[in-house]
């Protein structure tokens, strides 16, 4: 679809797009897409996307939530597509800042007006919601395919599969590179060289970051978070299955929990694997979350 098809298609779904900036917390130039339905705004959702996912790959479920009368922020990370330095070699930052600083920025910001606001989180966006200082601002947040990251967790194909990609592959790249060039793999957006070695550090290990001990004051932020968490695991979603879902979510310890196993066949897929929760054809599911956030503000 060409962009003037797609804002053709835009217009004929009363929705407006527009391009927006906004600060960090640390002050870092953040770039997000607002997506709004011209009629009533009845709340705000603040996306927050997987590790090296650019934000327009989330665009047809910002799409589709206005339809029901919410506005989405969709934005990249530092580091990341319309976020990113005009070059990585070199770019410095930790793989926390994300949620500590991005994330915290992006419902600043949604949080000037006195809609209420929910998140959706993916992979690490579920994780992020920890990370941040303002938690108390997300009236409740539906995440997916959020885990620990353990290849311990996954079937054993993909076990050996993802070995071999932090072990031989990934290493010599990022070598040349001063980064990880991703997108040479298909895989997403290009990340930071920082990102990277946090990642596969944290990766080893079965409680993901919370065994780092240079990071123990993990423990006591997500201990802080109360917001009500609804965590979705697809049993076809190798790398966060339902263990390696629990295994990090367990220290939102005092968040109310709701742990939710879906199959494909249950929203009429043939598949939904790690990717497949914002792929066209998930409506249904997209459906149970709109329903979920109508009934909290109801």
């Amino acid at each position: 679809m060409s962009m003037q098809q797609q804002k053709a298609f835009l217009q004929e779904q009363n929705v407006r797009v527009e391009t927006v900036h906004f600060k960090a917390l640390d002050g870092y130039a953040l770039t997000g897409m607002l997506y709004r339905p011209t009629s009533e705004i009845k709340a705000s959702i603040v996306l927050s996307c997987a590790t090296g996912v650019p934000q327009a790959f989330y665009r047809r479920f910002a799409e589709y939530a206005t339809q029901s009368g919410y506005q989405v922020l969709t934005f990249d990370y530092r580091g990341v597509a319309l976020s990113a330095p005009e070059r990585l070699k070199g770019f410095q930052m930790s793989y926390l800042d994300w949620g500590k600083y991005d994330l915290s920025g992006a419902i600043e910001y949604l949080s000037q007006s006195e809609l209420p606001v929910y998140m959706v989180g993916h992979s690490y966006g579920g994780q992020a919601l920890g990370l941040t200082s303002n938690h108390d601002k997300v009236k409740a947040m539906y995440c997916f395919g959020t885990g620990a990251g353990w290849h311990g967790y996954m079937p054993f194909k993909e076990k050996i599969k993802v070995q071999v990609i932090w072990n031989l592959i990934f290493p010599p790249m990022v070598a040349v590179k001063g980064y990880l060039p991703w997108s040479m793999l298909n895989m997403g957006s290009d990340l930071p060289k920082d990102v990277y070695k946090e990642w596969r550090r944290w990766c080893k290990n079965p409680t993901y970051f919370f065994a780092d001990p240079a990071q123990a004051e993990l423990h006591h932020l997500y201990e802080q978070v109360k917001t009500p968490i609804y965590a979705v695991s697809s049993l076809d979603d190798d790398w966060a299955l339902p263990s390696s879902r629990y295994a990090f979510m367990q220290h939102y310890k005092n968040a109310p929990m709701k742990f939710i196993n879906i199959s494909a066949d249950d929203f009429g897929l043939k598949q939904i694997g790690h990717m497949g929760y914002f792929r066209k054809g998930a409506e249904p599911l997209w459906d149970t979350i709109l329903n979920t956030f109508d009934e909290i503000s109801a």
